[in-house]
């Protein structure tokens, strides 16, 4: 199950050796919703591995207005506390795991 990332948590989770994955989104966002399945999936194939997580952009405006989110779903990819990569709207799951397999390299 994909992590609940909040502005509290957030600095420790990307402060950590693990990469991190976080998808932005909101309740109300259809395409976040299309690709809400596909995230909750790969959280648990890639437990232990890689941190992937969920931040709700309305109830975390300092991550959000941080990192500019203006279009949900939004994933950035981290790897030593900084952005490695970045997919904003829906796309398919071998794209993300494309993108998962690269930031454990």
């Amino acid at each position: 199950m994909a992590l609940e990332v909040t502005d509290n948590n957030f600095e420790k989770l990307v402060g950590s050796e693990q990469p991190l994955v976080v998808d932005f989104w909101a309740e109300w966002c259809g395409p976040c919703r299309m690709i809400g399945p596909i995230v909750e999936k790969l959280a648990e194939r890639y437990e232990g591995q890689v941190t992937i997580g969920k931040m709700d952009i309305e109830a975390n405006p300092d991550t959000v207005n941080h990192f500019g989110i203006r279009t949900i779903p939004t994933l950035i990819f981290f790897r030593n506390g900084q952005v490695v990569d970045k997919v904003v709207g829906v796309v398919p799951e071998s794209v993300l795991v494309q993108k998962i397999e690269a930031l454990m390299r």
